[in-house]
């Protein structure tokens, strides 16, 4: 009787083994012919039914966007795969256990980060802002993969590999014109602040006859906004119609008219002579940051 219930004891103080789930998972890597030194980021994969155009570039605010998912790799060398799996949060779907069986386009990106030496002794590993408003799946010098189309389930165990083999060129900056000029400079404080060079910038809109009057004093609008390079007010001197899913877009944005109806307005002889000014700041931690709470 007593070695009955020490067994029974036994039975149920051992843990019943539970069968191992299998799930699909993302190996995604950095070949050395591509960067032969360890690496520190962000790993993303997203994951589209829709092939119009590259699986990255169809991620945005809304809850409706391509889903993707993203860990932290830290010096991760060459060939070693950072790895996206059940566990890994995405957005807007959870989990990749969340994704219902299908085809599907997949691209791999990696979200390259930079050593921040700051000046009150923190060091930082953050995104190196080129001049793109911290746009990770725009930012040039980051890593992508071609796009595939896979079949994807997630109950099953299967391994997707990805290879980044392509670096994001430098972002197209528009040139200056008549009525629109482009600044930027380095930042000695933030720069002496961050460790790295920091840069400002602004993009000016002229008014009519600024070339010619040059003793003429303008009051300045000053418009405050996230990091773009557009000039302020939608001013555009396209004459191009718009279709409807830039008006859409626009109306989305702000009620105000379209850019070239602005533009006619703008130059003409009785507008309000002005200047205008948009500002870009971005910072490692955002696409804008220095103009606000700032008494300047």
């Amino acid at each position: 009787m007593r070695f009955a219930t020490v067994a029974l004891i036994v039975a149920v103080a051992l843990p019943f083994p539970f069968p191992v789930v299998a799930q699909a998972r993302f190996e995604i890597a950095v070949p050395a012919a591509m960067r032969a030194t360890p690496v520190t980021g962000r790993m993303y994969v997203f994951v589209t039914r829709h092939d119009d155009v590259e699986p990255r570039l169809q991620v945005r605010h809304e809850s409706d966007c391509t889903s993707f998912f993203g860990v932290d790799v830290t010096q991760l060398a060459a060939g070693t795969p950072g790895v996206v799996g059940g566990s890994t949060l995405g957005y807007p779907v959870t989990s990749l256990k969340d994704i219902p069986a299908g085809d599907y386009y997949v691209q791999g990106l990696l979200n390259v980060y930079s050593e921040f030496r700051r000046a009150d002794g923190h060091t930082l590993w953050l995104h190196d802002d080129q001049w793109e408003g911290q746009q990770f799946n725009k930012s040039p010098g980051n890593l992508v993969s071609a796009v595939r189309k896979v079949h994807l389930d997630p109950a099953k165990g299967d391994t997707i590999r990805l290879e980044l083999t392509r670096v994001l060129p430098p972002i197209d900056l528009p040139p200056d014109s008549k009525w629109v000029k482009h600044i930027k400079i380095q930042s000695k404080i933030l720069t002496a602040w961050w460790g790295r060079p920091i840069y400002l910038g602004a993009t000016v809109l002229l008014p009519r006859g600024y070339e010619t009057d040059t003793a003429r004093r303008y009051p300045t609008v000053y418009e405050q906004g996230h990091f773009n390079l557009r000039p302020p007010f939608g001013f555009s001197t396209d004459s191009s119609s718009e279709t409807p899913e830039q008006r859409a877009a626009r109306l989305a944005r702000s009620a105000r008219e379209p850019g070239f109806e602005f533009y006619s307005a703008w130059s003409s002889a009785n507008f309000p002579r002005m200047i205008a000014v948009t500002f870009q700041h971005p910072t490692p931690y955002f696409d804008d940051s220095y103009a606000v709470n700032s008494a300047n």
